[in-house]
């Protein structure tokens, strides 16, 4: 069985929404082999980086940039996560009120130290929230389980 770690935070309920959808996806009856593990940005610990075979990141947009608690993940598990998990695929979904590129931006730079591979293009739901949307990032979670799963990523 492999592990589909989602490390996300959210405030409004918006980044809430595009996490369900994610899981929603990834949990799909017809794959099999995956375990979705969910953590808070606040709790995810190096382990729980370690332990999984690939990241989904969720987080709204503030200020142009991601959320506190998803910076504050990543300060927490950069440096034992720093030479045992490169390669290790991710994935992004990102709540913008403006473009959203801030925030990718700047999880793009810290993942490109920790030498983690993006394997599928972010989602970003960006200004007036598109429930709509949604299809996308339960797309997301069913691509990334199924491609763990068959080995792709």
């Amino acid at each position: 069985m492999k592990r589909l770690l989602f490390v996300w935070h959210s405030r409004t309920g918006h980044t809430r929404q595009m996490l369900e959808a994610a899981l929603r996806g990834a949990r799909d009856p017809a794959i099999t082999g995956i375990d979705c593990v969910v953590r808070d940005a606040l709790e995810a610990t190096p382990e729980d980086v370690w332990e999984a075979d690939g990241i989904v990141l969720g987080t709204p947009e503030n200020f142009g940039y991601m959320s506190g608690a998803l910076k504050m993940f990543f300060e927490r598990v950069y440096p034992p996560c720093l030479e045992r998990t490169q390669g290790k695929p991710y994935g992004v979904f990102i709540r913008a009120g403006n473009d959203g590129r801030g925030a990718l931006a700047s999880i793009e730079r810290i993942v490109t130290g920790l030498r983690w591979k993006q394997v599928l293009p972010p989602v970003i739901i960006a200004g007036d929230f598109d429930p709509a949307r949604l299809v996308d990032c339960e797309e997301l979670g069913q691509t990334f389980a199924a491609g763990l799963e068959a080995g792709v990523f």
